[in-house]
């Protein structure tokens, strides 16, 4: 089992820094296979494995998204001018988010984010503005810009997977280069894993894994601090070897890992 966290901890950075996924994507899918196996599925945490999963990477993301954002506001990749809106909405969507996958049953959570992965898929593929981005000239006013950012962060807080997935193909079709667009998604998931950590621990009571040792309610410590751990290796390799890819294999390789994940909760 601590292999592989190690591993997936490794390419939870790595995909961080270069595609902005945050970690989502890479641990959601390995947690919930992980707690179906040790557990066996007829016990309590198989019951609730989605939840487990997604709130145990909300605390990976918070780690990962202050680690990044730190590293590109540092090095002047952020205009915060564009993101406050946007970083405002994550915020408060990540709060409703938490909440939703709550009071849902982990197999449908599973099924939404399946589909969800199906469609961003598509969209990447078919819909004009991703692979090759062309500026976008239509003025983004303020109270759109809000309800972006809710829904973003309702979304991701909800699936556990981070903002990535919605605001780099936001961002590409506003013109934006990938490396930019990934650097941006970093620190707007800085909110939504704030807000929805915070939910998950704060209606920890109400979790019916409390029996359970090595939880706090619905997150996995032993599994988030493996994680934790070797993501920050990941980010270290990523931002020192891996951070110059041109922006046409950028965008084709985005799409591709989100298919892997894809495949990984199908199977």
């Amino acid at each position: 089992m601590t292999l592989w966290l190690i591993s997936f901890g490794l390419i939870s950075g790595i995909t961080t820094w270069l595609f902005g996924f945050g970690g989502g994507f890479v641990t959601v899918p390995l947690l919930y296979t992980l707690i179906l196996t040790l557990w066996g599925i007829d016990s309590l945490p198989a019951e609730h494995a989605m939840q487990i999963a997604v709130a145990t990477s909300a605390l990976i993301m918070l780690f990962s998204a202050t680690v990044t954002t730190i590293k590109h506001h540092k090095a002047k990749r952020l205009d915060w001018n564009i993101m406050s809106i946007l970083f405002i909405g994550i915020a408060f969507g990540g709060i409703l988010g938490a909440l939703l996958a709550l009071t849902v049953k982990g197999v449908w959570i599973k099924w939404i984010f399946i589909g969800y992965l199906f469609v961003t898929i598509l969209d990447c593929y078919f819909r004009p503005g991703f692979m090759a981005p062309t500026h976008n000239s239509k003025k983004v006013t303020k109270a759109k810009e809000s309800i972006n950012g809710t829904v973003i962060g309702i979304i991701a807080a909800f699936l556990g997977v981070g903002g990535s997935v919605m605001t780099v193909p936001l961002l590409r079709r506003r013109g934006t280069p990938m490396a930019q667009s990934a650097a941006i998604a970093n620190a707007l998931t800085l909110p939504l894993a704030l807000t929805a950590t915070f939910t998950y621990v704060a209606l920890s009571f109400t979790s019916p894994l409390n029996s359970e040792s090595g939880f706090i309610g619905y997150i996995w410590l032993k599994a988030a601090l493996i994680l934790i751990c070797s993501t920050w290796v990941g980010l270290k390799i990523s931002e020192r070897f891996l951070s110059r890819i041109p922006d046409k294999w950028h965008a084709r390789v985005y799409p591709l890992l989100l298919s892997l994940v894809l495949i990984v909760m199908l199977f």
